[in-house]
């Protein structure tokens, strides 16, 4: 196995990267760094975590799914972190702790375990596995990154009006008689 083979499956030890401090430790929220977007999981010990699959897709092929960011169902799942990153790469990013406290680990713990199995809605911009794994971290459903879509969906929609606007005064100017 080459070093790069070797990071693909490692956690990210990019300096720039919030704390990519190596072993993940129960109750730690997992990065996991798609092509396309970012999975969330949670550690819970022995080398597994607690995550969101589509309902429809068997395990292996909903762990890297695209699909997955579109689906209105998904599945609580216990799974092997080192199966569900695959080739990519993940990181520990308990990057809300510094304004959400974290529950005890053991109550972290407990309320994954209560749910796997469990089929839960999902919703890309409102309950995603980042909400997911921050509900069970802190009691609160966080998502940075919903939180960007929103804000680029928002932009796309201002700027989209705005040229309607005005395509709608250029026309009226384009089309006076005199």
């Amino acid at each position: 196995m080459d070093k790069q083979q070797q990071n693909s499956t490692m956690a990210s030890n990019d300096p720039d990267l919030p704390d990519p401090s190596g072993d993940p430790q129960p109750g730690d929220l997992i990065e996991i760094f798609r092509p396309a977007y970012q999975h969330w999981a949670l550690y819970l010990g022995d080398g597994y975590i607690i995550n969101l699959t589509p309902v429809d897709e068997n395990q292996a092929a909903a762990m890297s799914s695209v699909k997955s960011v579109f689906s209105r169902k998904a599945v609580v799942r216990m799974q092997l972190l080192k199966e569900v990153v695959g080739s990519d790469s993940y990181r520990v990013n308990n990057k809300y702790d510094h304004n959400h406290t974290p529950l005890p680990v053991s109550e972290i713990i407990q309320r994954a375990q209560v749910l796997i199995g469990q089929e839960v809605s999902y919703d890309l911009l409102g309950n995603n596995c980042e909400h997911f794994v921050t509900l069970l971290r802190y009691g609160e459903g966080v998502s940075e990154q919903a939180t960007r879509a929103i804000g680029a969906i928002s932009l796309v929609t201002a700027a989209a009006s705005a040229f309607s606007v005005l395509g709608l005064i250029n026309t009226r100017s384009r089309n006076r008689p005199f």
